[in-house]
């Protein structure tokens, strides 16, 4: 077929893109994708629709498409109705042969001259074809570079439960630190992370809020420093998480569990400061107006153990270029919730770390160390073989923190069982035991901005409280301290959003808030920039300091009168930068539940758009509850909304799975 004949045969589909795409259906990006595929040559219609549906994916968190979704059905993938597919692959039958199953789409996709089919000669074409996947060629480059990586490190440098001194070191020292741990399946997890962790180059610790994923890796940290020897006072440590918020956290939580350690403890280990939690754009050296960081794989960090924190939030690209700059020599501990909302952005890497978590699937030798190290035996019904990865993964699995109403309805929704969520929240709504949890069903926008104003009975909140405190002003106190105090009233509440668009989304429901604020006399807008006004930043800002997700507080600047500075907390200290230095942020009053990660709050409002659609699932009501530490509260205008999330869980196309448990990777 010539040049000619491919573009005219391309007509309908890309007709047929073009007003999906002005209806607001698909981005603009998956036509311009399609048709730069074309202009390279040899583009079928078949090659131009998988381009577009590729791209779509991409943008919906997937590394990849799977060709049994594009030889069924992808319609629900992509957020459209059937109808609107029947309309893509009718603009391509027309003119081209439909293919009818798997085999013949892989048969179609390897013979385009854009395609690498994995294993022949590679061309550099920008379109991979790995098995029944097609990638992108980056995705799949970061997706086999995280599966090397991750895979040396889980089966580099074990620790076998004979290796008696070093093992009987670890013993000692974890008896020490865990004289009484918290237990479920009549095991000490916490202690079993430690040990797991000690083992070799990389340590995963899941587990939801109140689990004590910090509590553990505090200990882990003081082993780490005991057993070091002549490395004590040299050890390298780093702190990171995605946002400087849960960055901050991470550090906190750390200092606060080492000062907890038992006296016995304390009297016999060598103690040393660590240093401030960064994020990981800062730890990896990002720069202006380019992907590439200043460590690499050619310059590599300077650190002996490396602590993340929200692995849940790292999309694939992070955490390649996060595995490529640490070197091998170095220890990796992850901690997550492998039950969160994963990345905004392509790949869902702890879940795809984590898929054996629950269930365990520790082999022999791991069952032997474990017992070794710990005194402890775990039940037989964690035994397996389910390959490197599990083996220095661990579970915690006793929520310290939700054993009341919040960590029920969490509990539920995580588990699928939409009845007991329901049943939960109409029993708090109705209960007398200050209303940890309530849900207002059908929810009008008057309830909304009630609960923005005041909260609600019951359980304290709203914006009123911290806007007081701003009108008050410093008085004759330290502007810092006055500061700090304002910004810990605003962290108290928040409302989290499932959507941005609507009048249930981010931005309808910041405008509103914003007014209802202004109606009650708590605040004055004059202009973009206004005193109480709180901002999340949504661009990386190298020159300020400041990266997405950030969020800070306007307030005035006390060197210059009726400037403004908006203001950001980092665990004990602040940060702040004048408001007109600021281009890239966005009214903070409500935000995304995606954007919340990292974070916690007093009271939560999670705030349920009329439809559901594509786009809500049970990870996404997960995360909004579980970001409440004593009061969560659901508003919705369609409780049906509710029920259609939780019945529905995100599954993210990625081949990264099943490259972690091959034996024989392919680079």
């Amino acid at each position: 077929m010539t040049p000619d004949s491919f573009a005219q045969s391309s007509v309908p589909l890309l007709a047929a893109v073009d007003a999906l795409t002005e209806n607001g259906r698909l981005r603009r990006l998956s036509g311009a994708f399609a048709r730069f595929i074309a202009s390279l040559g040899g583009a079928s219609p078949q090659l131009m629709l998988a381009c577009v549906l590729l791209s779509e994916l991409e943008g919906r968190g997937h590394s990849c498409l799977l060709l049994a979704e594009l030889a069924g059905d992808p319609a629900p993938l992509l957020g459209l109705d059937g109808e609107e597919w029947t309309a893509l692959r009718a603009a391509v039958a027309a003119v081209a042969p439909w293919p009818r199953n798997v085999a013949a789409w892989r048969k179609l996709l390897a013979e385009c001259e854009q395609v690498w089919p994995v294993g022949d000669l590679d061309f550099q074409q920008p379109l991979i074809l790995d098995g029944e996947r097609l990638y992108l060629r980056r995705y799949w480059r970061d997706e086999t570079q995280v599966a090397h990586a991750v895979r040396a490190r889980a089966l580099g440098g074990l620790l076998a439960s004979d290796a008696d001194d070093q093992t009987g070191a670890v013993r000692h020292w974890l008896d020490l630190l865990f004289p009484a741990g918290q237990q479920a399946d009549g095991v000490d997890w916490q202690k079993t992370a430690c040990a797991v962790a000690m083992r070799g180059k990389l340590g995963i610790i899941t587990g939801g809020p109140g689990t004590g994923k910090t509590y553990a890796v505090a200990r882990l940290l003081a082993l780490l420093f005991a057993t070091s020897g002549g490395q004590q006072s040299g050890l390298r440590v780093a702190l990171a998480a995605p946002t400087g918020k849960a960055a901050a956290r991470l550090k906190q939580s750390i200092d606060v569990a080492l000062a907890g350690l038992d006296q016995r403890v304390l009297a016999v280990m060598p103690q040393r400061e660590l240093g401030a939690a960064r994020t990981l754009h800062s730890l990896l050296g990002a720069r202006p107006d380019t992907r590439a960081f200043r460590h690499h794989a050619g310059n590599q960090l300077e650190v002996d153990v490396l602590i993340v924190d929200e692995a849940s939030m790292i999309h694939l690209e992070m955490m390649a270029a996060l595995l490529a700059a640490l070197p091998s020599s170095a220890r990796l501990i992850l901690l997550g919730d492998k039950d969160q909302l994963a990345s905004v952005e392509a790949g869902a890497v702890l879940g795809d770390l984590c898929h054996h978590a629950e269930a365990g699937g520790y082999d022999a030798e791991t069952l032997s160390y474990v017992q070794a190290s710990t005194g402890q035996q775990l039940p037989q019904h964690y035994a397996g073989r389910a390959g490197p990865i599990a083996q220095q993964t661990v579970m915690l699995r006793k929520s310290m923190r939700f054993g009341g109403p919040i960590g029920q309805l969490a509990l539920a929704v995580n588990g699928g069982d939409a009845a007991s969520a329901v049943r939960i929240l109409r029993a708090g709504s109705g209960g007398e035991d200050g209303a940890k949890v309530a849900w207002t069903d059908p929810a009008a926008p008057r309830d909304l901005l009630q609960l923005a104003l005041a909260g609600r009975e019951g359980a304290p909140g709203g914006y009123r409280d911290y806007l007081r405190l701003v009108a008050q002003g410093q008085g004759d106190g330290e502007h810092l301290a006055w500061v700090q105090t304002v910004l810990k009233a605003f962290e108290t509440f928040r409302i989290l959003c499932a959507v941005r668009d609507g009048e249930w989304g981010v931005s309808g429901l910041n405008d509103a808030i914003e007014k209802q604020l202004q109606a009650a006399g708590l605040l004055r807008r004059s202009g973009e920039w206004y005193v109480g006004r709180p901002v999340m930043v949504t661009r990386n800002d190298y020159g300020t300091g400041v990266f997405n997700g950030d969020i800070g507080l306007t307030l005035p600047d006390p060197a210059r009168p009726g400037a403004l500075r908006v203001y950001f907390s980092e665990g004990d200290t602040v940060r702040s930068v004048l408001a007109t230095r600021l281009r890239n942020v966005d009214t903070a009053f409500a935000m995304t539940v995606h954007k919340s990660q990292g974070s916690e709050f007093r009271h939560t409002v999670l705030v349920l758009p009329k439809e559901g659609g594509g786009v809500l699932a049970r990870e996404l009501i997960y995360t909004g509850i579980t970001r409440a530490r004593e009061f969560f509260t659901l508003l919705t205008p369609n409780g049906q909304v509710l029920l259609e999330a939780i019945a529905q869980r995100t599954q993210r196309a990625s081949g990264l799975r099943e490259l972690l448990e091959s034996s024989q990777l392919r680079s």
